[in-house]
């Protein structure tokens, strides 16, 4: 296997970051990184990470996933457009952006703006570089999706609508790559403990709450902000680790269509599998929200020693 080049976005922070100094870091030095972001002015963190694999192993460009022209401006500044040398092409998409909160209260501006990023951001960076891949019948689409692509969460509607669509896109679009031999891999993380993350939540808690009711506004703040916190508490991921999975599933001879980094989070998404009808996963996580709390947090407890005694072996 020589040596790959991986294009990464939205290195500023995050998962983003870790993978690409993960990658760039690589002790059998397997790849060559353009790690990419929106605004240049906070490549700091990155630089950091990088350490001694800047301007070796990793080089840092700009590139705005809103924007066609500056994908494409970025993928042509690479020698004879190849983010590939020996072996196939690698890109992974991760530049997102996050919402929760009562619909009402949200705006259909803000629910564009994130749908402009995480959905096409992805399909405008895809279109990009899907023909060079087609025509050298090699690469790898990696695409930083989540848990709540496969099933939706109570207040993450615009959010979770956005990783359905991800997902959707990427299982049609998987078929037709597998003939060019080109793979296609969906990365599911659970809760991910990242700056983006509290940025996020800290954002919900001074949330203007007016447009909606009472019960609901009451809903969101006394019973989802309080188990959301517990839930990062217990089943929540670093970067690190989220990027170390994200490693294994690039150098995988036969990559999956889908992967979840975080096993301790399965059995709640298997649950939409138990039952087509919607029925099973619709009523557990009802009661789970409002009529068996003190079970819920039982669950997260013993979650979260799981997680403790699995990182001790």
């Amino acid at each position: 296997m020589g040596t790959r080049r991986v294009l990464v976005t939205g290195c500023s922070s995050g998962i983003g970051l870790a993978v690409a100094a993960r990658l760039a870091k690589d002790e059998l030095r397997r790849f060559k990184v353009v790690a990419t972001m929106r605004d240049l002015g906070k490549r700091g963190p990155l630089e950091k990470a990088a350490g001694d694999s800047l301007n070796k192993t990793l080089e840092i460009k700009q590139l705005d996933a809103c924007s066609e022209s500056s994908i494409r401006e970025c993928v042509n500044s690479l020698p004879d457009r190849r983010y590939d040398v020996k072996y196939s092409a690698v890109i992974v998409n991760n530049a997102g952006l996050g919402m929760i909160g009562p619909l009402e209260c949200q705006s259909i501006d803000a629910m564009k703006e994130l749908f402009d990023t995480n959905f096409f951001g992805l399909a405008r960076l895809v279109k990009e570089v899907l023909p060079d891949m087609k025509r050298r019948q090699s690469g790898h689409i990696v695409v930083m999706s989540s848990v709540m692509g496969t099933q939706g969460l109570i207040f993450n509607d615009v959010y979770s609508a956005s990783k359905f669509a991800v997902e959707g896109f990427c299982e049609s679009l998987a078929v037709q790559a597998l003939k060019f031999n080109i793979k296609t891999t969906l990365v599911e993380p659970g809760p991910v403990v990242t700056e983006f993350e509290r940025k996020v939540y800290e954002d919900a808690e001074s949330m203007d709450l007016s447009g909606t009711d009472k019960e609901t506004a009451k809903i969101f703040r006394e019973i989802y902000l309080p188990y959301s916190k517990k839930m990062f508490a217990s089943l929540g991921q670093t970067p690190e680790e989220v990027a170390e999975q994200t490693v294994k599933v690039i150098t995988d001879k036969e990559p999956p269509l889908r992967h979840q980094t975080n096993r301790l989070y399965m059995p709640m998404t298997a649950l939409k599998h138990a039952d087509p009808t919607g029925r099973l996963p619709l009523d557990s996580f009802y009661k789970m929200t409002f009529k068996h709390d003190k079970v819920f947090n039982a669950t997260l407890a013993m979650l979260h020693l799981l997680k403790r005694i699995g990182g001790k072996k």
